[in-house]
């Protein structure tokens, strides 16, 4: 899963889940509210996304802060 999700035995809504969290991270401007309700429509609550959203907010914040200050990655993470 560290490197491609979409390789993982994942269920169909943690795929789903995974393909909203790449949407975000990769082309946030693209971000919808059927993006949101689609999310919705396979179960999860306004709490589990907003949940979803402020965890691959920060992952995101983090490792671009990381990248422009030239942090180096420790080696389980490469």
């Amino acid at each position: 899963m560290k490197k491609d999700w979409r390789e993982a035995q994942l269920s169909d809504i943690d795929k789903i889940l995974c393909s909203w969290v790449e949407k975000l991270t990769l082309t946030p401007g693209n971000m919808n509210k059927k993006d949101v309700e689609k999310l919705e429509s396979v179960g999860f609550s306004q709490s589990a996304i907003s949940d979803a959203a402020q965890v691959a907010g920060y992952f995101n914040y983090i490792n671009r802060i990381a990248d422009g200050l030239g942090v180096d990655l420790e080696d389980e993470m490469k």
